[in-house]
């Protein structure tokens, strides 16, 4: 396998995780579409969201994702809303295998209550947040994906083995 492996999905399904496992059973290096940005841009994602508003932030993943084109043999892990964009959304799929990750509201507002480099969430009901977000995203998520895994009942190891498992069928066969 040389094409990229590419992981969307909602924040707290275990993108940032599976995406340093992926690269340890393949040996891909590992770029994170957020860190990549703070990295350019030289500030945090809430220090983005809070001086220059989501749009601008949105539109830093768009130029970062057609920046990506010739880069081959990565594990993209993404921002949870880059797939708000229909054009990050065909980008996405024009490099590499998509891989969605997804877990239950519940599960989510679990993983990510203790994290406050949340910007979306930092309000007085992440949990009704998590819902409408979902609601809305799914459907780009489902557009996107060619392959999808609900992380709520796997552990780590092996949602990394059916990615694996499943890209390597995908580009023997399908390019």
């Amino acid at each position: 396998m040389q094409r990229n492996i590419i992981l969307i999905g909602f924040m707290g399904t275990g993108k940032s995780t599976i995406g340093r496992n992926l690269s340890q059973v393949l040996g891909y290096p590992v770029m994170d579409t957020d860190e990549a940005i703070e990295q350019q841009e030289g500030c945090s994602i809430p220090e983005i969201f809070a001086t220059r508003g989501e749009a601008a932030f949105r539109d830093l993943e768009t130029a970062l994702l057609a920046s990506l084109h010739k880069h081959t043999g990565y594990i993209i892990s993404t921002g949870g809303g880059i797939v708000g964009q229909p054009e990050n959304r065909d980008l996405l799929k024009n490099l590499g295998y998509v891989v969605w990750l997804t877990a239950d509201a519940e599960e989510i507002y679990r993983r990510t209550s203790r994290n406050s480099n949340r910007p979306l969430l930092n309000n007085d009901d992440p949990r009704k947040t998590i819902r409408e977000l979902l609601d809305q995203r799914t459907p780009w998520y489902q557009e996107t994906a060619h392959l999808t895994i609900e992380t709520d009942t796997l552990n780590f190891n092996e949602v990394t083995t059916g990615i694996v498992e499943s890209a390597q069928y995908h580009f023997s066969c399908c390019g």
